[in-house]
C-alpha cells in the first residue's frame, strides 16, 4: 500500500496515470528544471514516463515519490520523496519541486518536513541526504531551515543543458 500523508494544508499521495499532465506543467517550466539536473520537458510522453519511474521506483523498493496535493483540490503542484533508499544503509536522498504558481507560500517547507518525519518513523532512516545546485539558494536555504547539515561541495556533479554544475551535499541525521 503506497502510503498517504496529510499536513495542515497538503496532502501527499501517490503520483498516478492521470497526474502527467500536472508532471508535465511543472517540469515543463525552465524554473523548476534549471536546478534539477534534467531537461525540461517538452512532451507530455516525458511526463509519464517520469510517472512510470516513480511507480517502478516504488515498487522495486528504491524511492517513493510523492505527489503534492493542496487539501480540496485533484491537482498536483509539485512532487517530493525519497532516492537512492537503501533499507540495508538506513539512508536516501530527498529530493523536490513546486509548480512556480506555488513558490514563497511554505508548501515545500511543510511537505519536506513531513516526509523528513516519515523517513525516521517509518522507514526507519539514520540519515537523510540532499543534493543540490549551489545556485539554488531557496533550497539551500530551506534544508539549513530544517536542520541539514552542509557536509561539502561536489564539483561538477550535475550536468544541466551540458554545462557540470557543482552541488552542495547536505544530511540530517536521526
Amino acid at each position: 500500500m503506497f502510503p498517504i500523508l496529510e499536513t495542515e494544508r497538503l496532502q501527499l499521495r501517490e503520483v498516478v496515470k492521470t497526474d502527467a499532465q500536472g508532471i508535465f506543467n511543472c517540469f515543463s517550466h525552465n524554473d523548476v528544471t534549471r536546478y534539477y539536473g534534467q531537461d525540461t520537458f517538452t512532451s507530455i510522453e516525458q511526463a509519464k514516463q517520469l510517472v512510470a519511474f516513480f511507480a517502478k521506483s516504488f515498487q522495486e523498493n528504491r524511492g517513493i515519490r510523492w505527489g503534492i496535493e493542496l487539501k480540496g483540490k485533484k491537482e498536483i503542484i509539485g512532487t517530493i520523496g525519497f532516492n537512492a533508499l537503501s533499507s540495508k544503509h538506513k539512508r536516501a536522498e530527498i529530493g523536490y519541486e513546486l509548480h512556480p504558481e506555488y513558490w514563497g507560500k511554505g508548501y515545500a517547507t511543510e511537505a519536506v518536513s513531513k516526509v523528513i518525519s516519515y523517513g525516521f518513523r517509518e522507514l526507519e532512516l539514520t540519515r537523510i541526504g540532499a543534493v543540490v545546485f549551489i545556485e539554488n539558494k531557496e533550497s539551500n536555504k530551506l534544508l539549513a531551515k530544517l536542520g541539514f547539515e552542509k557536509e561539502g561541495i561536489l564539483k561538477n556533479y550535475m550536468y544541466q543543458n551540458g554545462v557540470a554544475y557543482d552541488t552542495n551535499i547536505y544530511s540530517l541525521i536521526k
